[in-house]
């Protein structure tokens, strides 16, 4: 048995990538995509006549130019969402315009109209969940739609106070970003010498997940983001786990045994839940946190950039 087998016994494997040939071959439940990973697919040669038909859905639609670009790019991610869902069996995750990130009502909107444009070719709303970045307006915006029955995935969680909020507002699942946060403390040289056990992406998803479980809160925990196999090995047990294409074949070709690391809480005594974060005590709480401000600034930027950069490929092909 390989490790990716190995964890397979104890965690949900996610694929965290748009190409559909490299996802097909590590047989995931469900797939996660973002902004970085739609624009690269669209440079892919094999997605070209997936472009064309996107170009054609745009003109058709009407509008000025600029309607036209938003059209087709989220077309195109729809798209290449369902061809995804044909190769796995679970949930495709696309991701809202991260310019939306601090308004609750466009993110609501924005998502009802993936959702549809999953509808027309098919696709149940079960089988999609809608990214969301994890700001105040975010996460306000994502506990409406789960009240409409659109589950959606938290992404960009960085502090605690993220991942609190999350789970009173009855978010479906959140991606706790293991990776972006060693990358801020090994810039700064806090993580010498190296160890697994004291890497503060793996401790940010330990809290969150021994948090979730105590107060049987029913968000699903999806650590996302990893730079190193042993990241990923250390949270065997997770709910979900969603690795690039890169380390699901690293996994494939190692055969130590593989242990479980976090377990579900087993306290039989009465529980109960904190009274919610108010949004000034969740902005005051995500603030102390310098990590969390910037990575979390930092990641909407960037998914921002590449959003921009898909939406200037398909105005040149307009």
């Amino acid at each position: 048995m390989n490790q990716l087998e190995g964890l397979k016994q104890f965690t949900t494997v996610v694929a965290d990538s748009g190409d559909i040939e490299s996802i097909y071959h590590y047989t995931p439940q469900d797939v996660t995509t973002n902004p970085s990973l739609i624009l690269k697919a669209a440079r892919l040669s094999s997605y070209q006549t997936l472009l064309e038909n996107v170009l054609i859905y745009a003109r058709k639609q009407g509008g000025n130019r600029e309607t036209k670009i938003i059209n087709a790019s989220d077309k195109l991610a729809v798209n290449i969402g369902v061809e995804i869902l044909k190769k796995v069996p679970g949930r495709i995750s696309t991701e809202v315009d991260a310019r939306l990130s601090f308004d609750r009502d466009m993110c609501i909107a924005k998502a009802r109209k993936i959702v549809s444009l999953y509808q027309e070719q098919g696709i149940h709303k079960s089988r999609v969940m809608i990214k969301i970045a994890s700001t105040w307006e975010g996460i306000k915006a994502a506990e409406e739609l789960e009240k409409d029955g659109i589950n959606c995935n938290l992404t960009l969680i960085f502090s605690f106070a993220q991942a609190r909020a999350c789970a009173e507002a009855g978010v479906y699942l959140i991606s706790p970003f293991v990776g972006r946060i060693y990358d801020w403390y090994y810039q700064r040289q806090l993580l010498e010498p190296y160890s697994v056990y004291d890497d503060p992406g793996i401790k940010s998803v330990q809290a969150i997940y021994n948090y979730y479980k105590q107060h049987r809160y029913q968000t699903v925990i999806m650590g996302a983001s990893f730079r190193k196999v042993e990241q990923i090995l250390a949270l065997a047990g997770c709910d979900r786990l969603t690795i690039s294409p890169a380390m699901l074949e690293e996994l494939c070709n190692l055969y130590q045994h593989v242990e479980r690391k976090l377990f579900p809480s087993i306290e039989t005594e009465a529980f109960h839940q904190p009274a919610p974060l108010s949004e000034s005590e969740f902005r005051w709480e995500h603030n102390q946190d310098a990590m969390a401000v910037d990575q979390l600034a930092d990641g909407i930027r960037q998914f921002a950039r590449d959003q921009q950069n898909l939406e200037k490929i398909l105005a040149e092909k307009l």
